[in-house]
Parts: structure tokens; sequence; C-alpha cells
């Protein structure tokens, strides 16, 4: 539509102009063959223009001369045979006061004709008015024949470019329905696991599709781990209950006991009887009910641990020397209540090396594999040595046993929270939370472990903790 309103507008005051600039030229070729006729009359000295003999004989323009002092008009034989007479307008009149020449379209006879007003001065002052005009019927004719025909294609070409703008939008905008139907699906059945089929070229709509396909993946990920999250949770909770629930029903019952031998003690001595059974059954009652609190307090400082490693508590460390503090942790480890024979190995590894570590949690690292060493051996060794790593930027502490032993199988998952070896379910007591505690303090102390079994022949354990520094002899 600006195409043609462009080319109509262009076409029309080019082809114009020139026409105006035609007529005009021939009005001032017309006017500078006009003659002066100069008598004496009555009334005084009078001039009288004359137009040249040539052009009042001229066919092809369309010539009128008016004498605005006698009124006279003076017009050509074209203008005679078609009885046509241009009128004088006062905006002719009043643009040859100005000494200015005036063009006017007028409509005479049903035909459209262009008259240029051309004023005639003597003296400085207009006594005349030449009027040239050129009939422009056919060319108006001819631009609103064009006028038409651009409307009529502008119209077309309107209505084409919008079928085809929307086939192309709706084929453009295709992949975006896909995609909105695999959001749909997605929220309908909660699975992130599809994707977005296209095979397109990677222009705008192909990079988007790429990138939700990327994002995606990522929240089936996030998602899944997520979910893995709730269900270590809610196993966390139900197996905490169970641990938690064993020794209140122990001390419950415990407690029920109690007041029922303390009822018959208060009986048995008003009436005199002997009481030393049941003392002896409230001393067993008592050592019950204290083991299983000192079995709760353990959990509960279990669990403690792991919420604050949970809630992203970060452990106070500092230089320290590490083969002190493994000497003495095999001092005390002597002490534990074991059947299997405690030895101290080779801890040569460890002089003058130096750490950035809390000694307090890293005393209850090397307790929990120990402890644990004791556990999953009912007969045989166990013992603690140190190595170092090939380029020397690791110490290694090992507490190996000749215990038990596990499969392959359950290593991934002996870090877990309450997690026991099959094996060891009925046989040993414990949490299963030991080692899910010593695995968040060997990441805080930015180390790492290593676990070699077989089952039947006993487990080895390698903790690897970054060396700081060494003593130099």
């Amino acid at each position: 539509m600006i195409l043609g309103v462009g080319l109509y507008s262009s076409l029309h005051y080019v082809y114009f102009g020139d026409v105006r600039r035609g007529v005009q030229a021939q009005a001032e070729d017309i006017y500078s063959r006009i003659k002066p006729d100069i008598y004496v009359s009555r009334k005084g000295l009078y001039i009288n223009l004359q137009l040249d003999e040539s052009d009042l004989r001229n066919n092809n323009i369309l010539l009128q001369f008016n004498d605005l002092e006698s009124k006279n008009v003076t017009r050509n034989p074209p203008l005679i045979k078609t009885d046509i007479q241009f009128q004088v307008s006062n905006a002719a009149i009043q643009a040859a006061q100005e000494r200015k020449g005036y063009f006017e379209q007028a409509r005479y006879r049903g035909v459209d004709i262009l008259i240029y007003n051309h004023p005639v001065l003597l003296d400085g002052g207009p006594i005349a008015i030449l009027q040239v005009g050129h009939v422009v019927a056919n060319d108006l004719q001819l631009f609103r024949t064009l006028k038409y025909t651009l409307i009529s294609l502008g119209i077309v070409t309107v209505a084409l470019a919008a079928t085809i703008g929307w086939f192309l939008s709706r084929k453009a905008l295709k992949p975006i329905d896909n995609v909105i139907a695999a959001f749909d699906q997605i929220q309908i059945g909660e699975d992130l696991s599809k994707r977005i089929a296209y095979d397109g070229p990677q222009d705008e709509i192909g990079r988007l599709t790429d990138t939700i396909n990327g994002m995606l993946g990522r929240l089936q990920v996030a998602y899944t781990e997520l979910e893995e999250a709730y269900r270590a949770q809610r196993r966390f909770v139900s197996d905490a209950s169970h641990e938690l629930r064993t020794p209140l029903t122990t001390i419950r019952g415990n407690v029920d006991l109690l007041e029922k031998m303390w009822g018959q003690l208060e009986q048995d001595t008003t009436s005199g009887s002997n009481s030393n059974g049941n003392m002896d059954l409230s001393l067993e009652a008592m050592r019950d009910i204290s083991d299983e609190a000192a079995r709760m307090s353990r959990l509960v400082n279990s669990l403690l641990s792991l919420a604050r490693a949970d809630a992203g508590y970060v452990l106070e460390k500092h230089i320290l020397e590490l083969q002190p503090l493994v000497e003495e942790v095999s001092r005390k480890a002597n002490l534990f209540p074991k059947k299997a024979q405690w030895r101290a190995g080779d801890l040569s590894a460890l002089e003058g090396i130096r750490i950035m570590g809390n000694p307090d949690y890293l005393q209850q690292l090397l307790f929990i594999f120990i402890e644990n060493a004791f556990k999953y051996t009912p007969e045989g060794v166990v013992w603690v040595d140190a190595l170092e790593s090939e380029d020397g930027s690791q110490i290694g502490l090992r507490i190996s046993d000749t215990g038990i032993g596990m499969d392959k199988d359950e290593v991934p998952h002996i870090f877990e929270r309450f997690y026991r070896a099959d094996v060891s379910r009925g046989r040993t007591q414990g949490t299963g939370l030991g080692l899910s505690i010593a695995k968040w303090i060997i990441d805080e102390h930015e180390g790492s472990i290593e676990v070699t079994t077989r089952k039947g022949e006993g487990t080895s354990f390698i903790i690897w903790l970054p060396v700081v520094s060494r003593e130099q002899d």
C-alpha cells in the first residue's frame, strides 16, 4: 500500500509538473510576441495590445487574451469553435497584481482544462492577462485508472500477504505449539522425561527448543535428586523413630516392673518377708534403664551431628600435628570393650605431619571406625597404621580388621544413614549413623576415603587427609 501511494504521488507530481512547465513555457513564448498598438483618440492616448497573428491562428493550444482596461477578450480558433471562454478568477487577478503567474484547473463543457494566467505588465502594473490552457482530461483519466489499478493491486497484495503470512507464521510457530503441548503433558503427567521433537534448522526456534530440552533435563535430574532426598528423609525419620522406640519400650517396661516390685517391696517390708530377690531384679532393671538411656543419648548425639551437617555447620579448624592425636586415640582404643585384639601398626609416616583440622572431630572420626571394626570382628585383630600418598600431598590413616567383611554390593551404601549390612542385622548393636557422621567429618576436612573388603576376611578403611606442612628435622 505504501509503495502504491508513493508511486502514484511521485508520478502525479512529476507528470503534471512537466505539463505545468510546458504550459508556462508556451505562455512565456506568446507573451514575448505581444505587440503594443498606440494611437490617439478623443479620450486621449490609447494603447492597444495585440497578439501575434501566428499565435491567434494556432490550433494546438487554447489561447485567450483578456484586456483589463477595455474588457475585450480575444480567443484563438479552438476556443471559438467550442464556444468556450475562460473566466478570469479573483485569484488570478490578485496574482497578476503581485506580478506572478497563476495556475488553476477548471471544467468547461465536461472537459478538464489546466489554465496558466500570465500577467501582461505595462509601467509596472498589469493591464491584461494572457491565459494559456491545456486539456488534461485524458491525463486525469490515465491517473484515475492508475489509482484504481494500484488500489486493486494493493488490496490483492494485502490479502495475499496476509494469507501467506498466516501460513508462514503458523508453520514458524508450530514448534512453539509443540513446546506448549510438551509442557502441558509434563504438567498433567509430571513426566519430566519427555522432550520436544524438533528437526528444523538451528534458528531462533531451534535454539529455543534445545535450551528448553536442556532445561527439562536439568529439571529431571533435580527432581530425581529431590525425590531421592525425600525418600532418604522419610527413611531417616522412619529408622530414627524405630531406633528411638526400642529403648523407650525397654525403659517403660522396666519402669513398670520397678513400680510393681517397689510396691511388693513395701508390702514385704510391712509383713517382714525377705526382699533380696526383688532387690536383685530392681538392680537389673536399673541397669537396663541406664544402658538404654546411654544408647538413646548416643543416638540423639549422632542425630544432632547429622542435623548440624544438614544445616551447613562448618567445623572450626586449625593447624595441628597429626601423630600425637593418632597415638592418643590408639592408647584409648585399648580401653574399648572388645573381643578382638588391638594393635597399633607403623605410624612413622605421621612424623612431622601437620594438617588443618578439628582435633575433637578427628578423634571422633577414628573412634567411629575403630568401634565399627571391634563390633564386626568377633575374633581376630584390629589395627591402625599410616601411609603416605605417592606425591606426598596426602596422609592416610588405615583402620583394618579381620572381621566378617562385606559384599562389594553393600559398599556404596555403608555411608547412608541407618544403613547396616544385612549380615550384621540382629547380630550387632548399632544405629547405622556412625559412618554417615564419619563421612561428614571427612568432607569437612576436604579428605576422602577408600574401602577394601572381602566377605569373611575383613575390611580396611583408609582415610586420606591433605597435608598442610611437614616439620623439618
